[in-house]
């Protein structure tokens, strides 16, 4: 079973005068993620590189931005494997300190220093979500966003149209037990689509 973080963990380590900066963050996807790294080059801007791995099911991908190839963006997207990671994010900046490290020196520092970020991290089992379109009458919203609050599933949006649309989301494993119960409540008058 795939495991995430339970929040971001970050490290720093020096190697010959270059400084690495490593950050993995539990992400939703690829648009996140994008986020997450224009926000870190933002917050260093002096540094030479900032280089990304991401493990988010289809949405994974890696960086080495400007190393040489393999060199960065590959270490760190295989230390998240081997924690069997998903929707994580792991982002390593360099500040460089004039002295080459070569290919294998880059490896083992980019390595070292994502590695050094999840020794600390409380790691969680990933319970896989669904989201529910739940379309009701005025009369049963309130009724079914308080059921879904006494449940801790989270509502993300609400829609106030001809009908109100509520928007859940839940762990996937009781999506049908979910949408046997929202059909009860309303009387059989909601509707329940999988978005």
């Amino acid at each position: 079973m795939a495991s995430t973080l339970a929040s971001p963990a970050h490290a720093e380590v020096e190697v010959r005068r270059s400084r690495f900066v490593a950050l993995a963050v539990p992400v939703a996807g690829r648009d996140e993620a994008a986020e997450r790294v224009a926000g870190l080059r933002a917050e260093h801007p002096g540094a030479t590189h900032v280089c990304w791995a991401l493990l988010a099911g289809g949405h994974s991908g890696m960086s080495d931005d400007g190393e040489p190839s393999g060199t960065a963006g590959r270490p760190i997207l295989e230390v998240l494997r081997h924690h069997d990671l998903e929707g994580v994010l792991g982002v390593v900046v360099r500040y460089f300190g004039g002295v080459k490290l070569g290919a294998g020196g880059l490896v083992r520092a980019y390595t070292d220093a994502i590695a050094t970020a999840l020794q600390g991290a409380e790691i969680v089992e990933r319970v896989p979500e669904t989201t529910l379109i739940v379309t009701v009458d005025y009369a049963d919203a309130e009724r079914v966003r308080r059921w879904a609050d006494g449940e801790d599933f989270a509502v993300p949006d609400t829609a106030y149209e001809e009908a109100v649309r509520l928007t859940i989301m839940l762990p996937a494993r009781r999506a049908q037990e979910t949408t046997a119960t929202i059909r009860d409540l309303t009387g059989g008058r909601a509707r329940v689509a999988v978005a």
